[in-house]
């Protein structure tokens, strides 16, 4: 009788906990970036952030999206990679507009073929169509030219994954690629504090963000029996994440004298 008389307690509070677990998976991966955004929007200037990280994660996420036509995993996982695109894409505006409002004489440079009546071009193109240039890939002077590489990306593979639907071994594929990019943001952050011998000037605490964050989403992966290459790469990211800390702790306690070398960029995990 005491246990019938607790149901009428204890599934809403399943039911609750269920929805703050998935409302933690869709939302929890792009709060880090809201102070980040807030940041460069106060002091226009956004040096400290790599627009890389809005490239890795637009690539694994619209291969995530691909995926689950392939494949059907939560609901939760399906939003998460949709509201990360939105949110990728707006940090990816404001700092190409902070960084072009800040460069002097800053020449166009372009996705598509640049347009000869463009009045911010001061010499004609180089190349005749596409900026491949990998000095160039990345570094575009205008938000849609950004638009149009995220958009011809999404194109090509949306309709290779549509004509490959019916191969398991595609389809399985492709989910690993979508997980496994997203894993791969930690390595340049690990190996940048390789090469200066420190972590000066890597915000720690949102390492420590990142790997709570990521705990709890590769738990959540298994609980709720995703695909096994979320598991998988999520628990990659997590021993990344702790070579990370590691590292500051071992830096920290043992000074290193710092390479002599060419200063490198912001990895693509700094923030």
């Amino acid at each position: 009788m005491e246990t019938n008389g607790l149901e009428w307690l204890v599934v809403p509070m399943q039911q609750l906990v269920s929805w703050g677990a998935a409302g933690a998976m869709v939302f929890g991966g792009v709060v880090p970036y809201i102070p980040q955004y807030r940041d460069i929007k106060r002091t226009q200037n956004a040096e400290g952030f790599s627009t890389y990280v809005c490239l890795v994660l637009l690539v694994a996420n619209i291969l995530r999206i691909l995926f689950w036509f392939g494949r059907r995993f939560e609901s939760p996982l399906l939003w998460q990679s949709i509201i990360m695109i939105i949110t990728m894409l707006l940090m990816l505006k404001l700092c190409t507009e902070v960084r072009v409002s800040n460069e002097l004489n800053l020449k166009r440079r372009s996705f598509a073929a640049a347009d000869s009546k463009d009045e911010d071009i001061k010499a004609p193109p180089k190349r005749s169509y596409l900026d491949f240039d990998l000095k160039y890939f990345w570094h575009w002077s205008k938000f849609t030219d950004y638009m149009q590489c995220v958009l011809t990306f999404t194109g090509v593979t949306g309709y290779i994954t549509y004509l490959s639907l019916d191969s398991f071994l595609f389809v399985e594929t492709l989910g690993f690629l979508a997980v496994f990019t997203e894993a791969m943001l930690g390595i340049p952050q690990l190996y940048r504090n390789h090469q200066n011998r420190s972590t000066e000037g890597m915000s720690v605490k949102m390492v420590v963000m990142w790997t709570s964050g990521d705990t709890f989403k590769t738990v959540y992966f298994i609980l709720n029996q995703a695909p096994f290459q979320f598991s998988i790469c999520g628990l990659l990211q997590v021993f990344v994440d702790i070579a990370i800390l590691l590292q500051v702790y071992f830096y920290s306690y043992y000074p290193q004298k710092p390479a002599s070398h060419t200063a490198h960029p912001a990895s693509t995990k700094a923030l």
